[in-house]
């Protein structure tokens, strides 16, 4: 009897030990797959989630797993006043979504619903493109660059604390960067000191070649709105031959820093020469859903099975996915046109992870 007592003791403890092992496998296998993401074995297929005035729920989020996106992109705002150099944010005026309340609202939502997150902090200006932003004096530089720690430290702590997986530490800064090479060195080994993740620095189509803080970071990021055709509706075709030469580019850039490419925007309009500038925001009355379908079509068949291209983050989505199509727009969102199926179809092409 004694006997048989011990046996089932030491057969549940047998049991409960090789359980806990195999919890402890499968978390690590979890842990290893979400990582996997962002090292490159698995494509990023992902969305910039544009930034809403009010508060969002779970119902926002669900179109993304519908189109079997595995990441989001979260971008809160800051800004900068006309003929001033201090970054101001997290101001009650400005929009729910572009807020840290409103960052963290995003975030969460997106990890409850499997997706990883890039945090994405961006500025805007007044009067122009940020990437023109750049100052006369070394007095108004410094005002800049130490409001510039503030901001996106801030943020970085967020991200930590929220497990973001990626922290991009700049948009399109053009002249700042180029101007303040010291600067962003000093910058990213400080955020490396408060954020445990993945950096990138989202770098605009034409200046990502000429950065040398690359080595410093874990992703070459471009804003991948490259000139390719000035056809009112350019072919697949066209498009692929347009994109030759600028792989070739991209891939040297990757080879020489070792490091993978990641475009943390791209996209096209549905509307007439949708591929010759496709950064063009301007108000147009045509529409063109198949230049949009055949953008995108032709950069998912360019880069997507490469090795050395991580993936990248769609511009743009709205969470009030049911408010926006093809009949109220032609801007760049592809949600509800012909093109949402075009990229439901690829991103499908892998499972989705878990956050």
């Amino acid at each position: 009897m004694n006997i048989n007592i011990n046996s089932c003791i030491f057969l549940c403890i047998s049991l409960l030990l090789v359980g806990c092992e195999r919890n402890k496998n499968l978390s690590k296998t979890i842990e290893n797959r979400e990582e996997n993401t962002f090292l490159n074995t698995q494509k990023i297929n992902g969305v910039n989630l544009v930034a809403t005035s009010s508060n969002i729920d779970s119902n926002n989020i669900l179109p993304l797993l519908k189109i079997n996106a595995n990441s989001v992109a979260i971008v809160p705002f800051g800004f900068v006043r006309s003929g001033e150099s201090i970054i101001e944010y997290n101001l009650d005026w400005q929009w729910h979504g572009e807020r840290k309340i409103g960052t963290i609202e995003q975030i969460q939502l997106a990890h409850n619903a499997g997706l990883q997150v890039l945090l994405k902090p961006h500025l805007w200006i007044h009067d122009g493109w940020v990437g023109d932003l750049e100052f006369d004096n070394e007095a108004d530089w410094n005002n800049f660059e130490e409001s510039y720690t503030r901001f996106i430290i801030d943020f970085a702590q967020l991200a930590d604390s929220l497990n973001a997986k990626a922290l991009c530490i700049g948009v399109e800064l053009k002249q700042a960067v180029r101007q303040r090479s010291k600067f962003w060195m000093s910058l990213i080994d400080t955020l490396r000191t408060v954020y445990s993740g993945k950096l990138t620095y989202a770098a605009n189509w034409d200046h990502y070649a000429t950065l040398d803080f690359w080595h410093k970071l874990d992703f070459i990021g471009v804003e991948a709105y490259f000139p390719l055709s000035e056809s009112i509706t350019p072919t697949q075709k066209e498009l692929l031959q347009a994109w030759n030469p600028i792989k070739q580019k991209l891939k040297s850039v990757s080879n020489k820093w070792n490091k993978p490419i990641l475009f943390t925007e791209y996209g096209y309009r549905n509307m007439d020469y949708t591929a010759k500038q496709p950064w063009d925001m301007n108000q147009y009355s045509n529409y063109n859903d198949q230049g949009q379908v055949n953008g995108y079509s032709a950069i998912f068949e360019t880069f997507w099975e490469e090795n050395w291209f991580a993936g990248g983050y769609l511009w743009k989505w709205h969470p009030n996915h049911q408010e926006i199509g093809s009949k109220n727009n032609n801007l760049f969102t592809p949600q509800n046109k012909p093109a949402e199926e075009t990229i439901r179809a690829q991103f499908g092409k892998q499972k989705k992870l878990t956050h």
